[in-house]
This record gives structure tokens, C-alpha cells and sequence, in this order.
């Protein structure tokens, strides 16, 4: 049995037929306007949890390439700091040296003294260093000065690591404590005991106990030699990883573009073709539903 197709039929046809053409249009300019294929989740269902993942790791690889530039910026004063101290033991090396002359008067030892006690000042400073308000030489508490003028031999440094996190589970301590670098209380090369028993020395005119102060100071300059060794390696480390960073955050970027962003050339051939579907659509409804009742009769 054949169907009766009717006007009213027709005319409802036409009007999906047109609304679905304008429908395709508008996803079709938006597209255009935005410059990308996924707008909203129905566009694509699959495409959208993947844009997600994309966009959640790019996010944490921002993170952690902000972290490395932090532990670059830390370490990079560290040793920067670490290098200052050096030049002071060097100075104080060289009057140590001088003060071991048996020939200097008690005079000349007591020039050399007052020169020490101001190295002693200087290298205090230099402990006490802070970058961005953080001191850097007592581990976790920042806030907090590790050594005093009166007391610095005796005064021990917090120990704990500060972390950066500069990758997926990867972390690395950027921090020096100060007792590492300066010596702890006991040790006989701390580094302001040095000062001491320098002036003490110097003081007594005790030219031959100048070189024990020597031997000290030589031991001294060797741990901070290391240091700005592991300094140097943990920074090409982190060099490596900054460089990991940004190949993984093009690649996500990359990836993120493949999955959101649409085809300029091909969205314009099909906004062009959906233009002239609808115009053709407009044209035969033209014909087809009749502007009136005596064309229709006619």
C-alpha cells in the first residue's frame, strides 16, 4: 500500500531539513570563530577526555618546569655564595701564611689580627646569606638566622632538605646545611673556630702554631671545593630535566592541538558547501510550499 504523502508533511520535512542545515552552519562558524573542533563535550564525547588528560598534564608540566626554575635560581646563589666564601678563606690563608714568618713583629701579628676579625665579620655575613627572604645555610627554617656574631662555632644548623619536585614522583634537595659547609661545632676545621684560634695565635705571637690554623683552613677549602662540585652536578642535572620538560610540553601541546583545535581549510570548504546546501534548501521549499492557496489550486 503506498503512502499518502500530504502538504503538511512536506512542509514539516523542509523545516527539519532547513533547521539541521542552519545547525550544521552554526557548528561550522563557530568552529570559524573559535578556531577550535571541540566546543562543548557532545562535539566529541572521546575527543574531550583525552583534551582533559592533555590539558591536565600540561598543566603540571608548567609546574614543574616553574619548580626547576626555582632550584636552578637557588642552587646558581648557592654557589654563588659558596664562591664569596671561598675568596675570604683564600685572604685568610694568605695572612695566615704571613703571620707563620717568624720574622713579624708582634706589631705586624697584631695588623694581621685585626684583619681576621674582620674576615670573621665577613664570612658571618656571607653565612647568613638569604635569597627571597630565605636563608639559605638552615635547611627548612628559613626564617630564621643559623649564626650569630657572638656564638658562631658553637651554633648548630637545621639539617632537614628542602625538596623541589621536578618531574613525576622525581625530587631534589637544593639546599646546603650550614654545618656542612661551615663545619659542625665539633669539628676541628669549623670555620669560625678557625678565626679563633687564628686571632688566638696571632695574638701570642705564636708564629709556629700558625700552621695547625694552615692545615685547618687547607681541610676547610676542601669540603667547600666539594660542594660547589655537587652543586655543579646537581645543576647539569637539572639542566637535563628542564630540557626533558619542555620536549614532554611540546609534545602535550602538540597532542592538546591534534584533539581540540579544527582544520581551517577544511572547516571553510564545508561552511561553504553547507551555505549553498541551505540556500538550495530555501530555493526548493520556494517552489514547494506555495505562498498561497490559489497557487496551490492553480
Amino acid at each position: 500500500m503506498s503512502t499518502r504523502i500530504t502538504q503538511g508533511m512536506m512542509s514539516i520535512q523542509l523545516l527539519r531539513n532547513l533547521n539541521n542545515n542552519m545547525l550544521r552552519m552554526d557548528s561550522l562558524q563557530n568552529q570559524l570563530s573559535t578556531g577550535r573542533r571541540i566546543n562543548k563535550p557532545s562535539d566529541d564525547p572521546v575527543g574531550i577526555s583525552y583534551s582533559m588528560r592533555y590539558r591536565s598534564e600540561l598543566s603540571s608540566n608548567e609546574q614543574y618546569q616553574s619548580n626547576v626554575d626555582m632550584a636552578v635560581s637557588w642552587l646558581d646563589y648557592t654557589d654563588t655564595t659558596l664562591g664569596q666564601a671561598t675568596e675570604v678563606i683564600q685572604r685568610l690563608r694568605e695572612l695566615a701564611v704571613s703571620g707563620a714568618n717568624g720574622t713579624n713583629s708582634q706589631e705586624a701579628l697584631d695588623a694581621i689580627a685585626s684583619e681576621t676579625s674582620q674576615l670573621y665579620e665577613q664570612m658571618v655575613d656571607i653565612a647568613n646569606s638569604d635569597f627571597n627572604g630565605k636563608h639559605v645555610f638552615n635547611g627548612q627554617l628559613t626564617n630564621i638566622k643559623p649564626f650569630t656574631l657572638a656564638n658562631a662555632k658553637n651554633e648548630s644548623t637545621d639539617t632537614a632538605d628542602i625538596l623541589f619536585e621536578i618531574g613525576a614522583g622525581v625530587k631534589i634537595a637544593v639546599n646546603v646545611p650550614g654545618q656542612n659547609v661551615f663545619g659542625a661545632a665539633t669539628d676541628t676545621d669549623n670555620m669560625f673556630k678557625i678565626f679563633d684560634d687564628m686571632r688566638t695565635t696571632l695574638n701570642g705571637g705564636d708564629s709556629a702554631g700558625m700552621n695547625q690554623v694552615i692545615s685547618a683552613l687547607d681541610s676547610r677549602m676542601d669540603q667547600f671545593l666539594n660542594l660547589r662540585s655537587e652543586i655543579g652536578a646537581k645543576s647539569n642535572r637539572i639542566e637535563l630535566a628542564e630540557s626533558r620538560l619542555k620536549d614532554i610540553g611540546l609534545n602535550l601541546q602538540t597532542l592538546r592541538t591534534k584533539t581540540e583545535d579544527a582544520d581551517m581549510s577544511i572547516v571553510i570548504t564545508n561552511l561553504k558547501i553547507s551555505e549553498n546546501v541551505y540556500q538550495a534548501s530555501l530555493s526548493a521549499g520556494s517552489k514547494l510550499i506555495q505562498p498561497s492557496l490559489l497557487d496551490y489550486l492553480r
